[in-house]
């Protein structure tokens, strides 16, 4: 269990990359009063937690309403996550989630710091695969939402100095080690769904 715990939220982490995100959130967060900022970056994260819960409570009734099995998310959600993690390892001019608008008005609410920047299609991916596995207990697995969201608020609230201090390539040296393991755990994922699927073929030819 112990090793299924840590999994989870190294994964949950890598998914969510909150250092990839460090320059984005300077960016969005630029225009906003300075004493704004700090209740900015909590609401976000509160936003981008309830949305991930959400996706784990009822993901395995989501996926029943869209007839949709464990093995097809273990091969999308593989797929998914592996191209982010290129996009981590190789980065790209606008960022791993494509072009987004980085400042709406002078405060972003929602969009882009929530979604996509933390309850991306890749962390939703993640939580629903959480719920459809099932390897530990729920309760264990929001230790580990819970877990991730608060090292999402340490390193978010202190994003400012983190860009000033380690500077930006240093933040896109730990995002290329992150997409790295990310890379290795997709494809982790991906092997698994095949693997399980290439097993039930001859079940489904008979």
């Amino acid at each position: 269990m112990t090793h299924n715990f840590f999994q989870s939220f190294i994964l949950l982490l890598l998914v969510t990359d909150p250092f990839g995100n460090v320059p984005l959130f300077v960016s969005a967060l630029r225009r906003v009063e300075p004493h704004r900022r700090a209740k900015v970056i909590l609401r976000e994260c509160a936003i981008a937690f309830i949305i991930l819960l959400l996706f784990m409570l009822f993901g395995r009734y989501f996926m029943q309403a869209l007839q949709l099995s464990e093995i097809s998310l273990r091969i999308g959600g593989g797929v998914i996550l592996f191209l982010i993690a290129l996009r981590m390892v190789f980065p790209q001019a606008d960022g791993i989630f494509g072009h987004i608008d980085s400042v709406l008005d002078n405060e972003p609410f929602i969009v882009p710091l929530a979604i996509p920047a933390l309850a991306g299609p890749s962390a939703l991916v993640t939580v629903l695969l959480f719920s459809s596995q099932a390897k530990m207990a729920m309760g264990y697995y929001l230790l580990v939402l819970s877990l991730v969201a608060l090292c999402w608020l340490v390193i978010l609230l202190s994003a400012d100095r983190l860009q000033r201090v380690l500077g930006a390539r240093v933040i896109t040296a730990f995002e290329r080690l992150m997409g790295l393991l990310l890379t290795a755990m997709a494809i982790e994922m991906l092997l698994a769904g095949l693997s399980i699927y290439l097993a039930t073929l001859p079940i489904l030819l008979n």
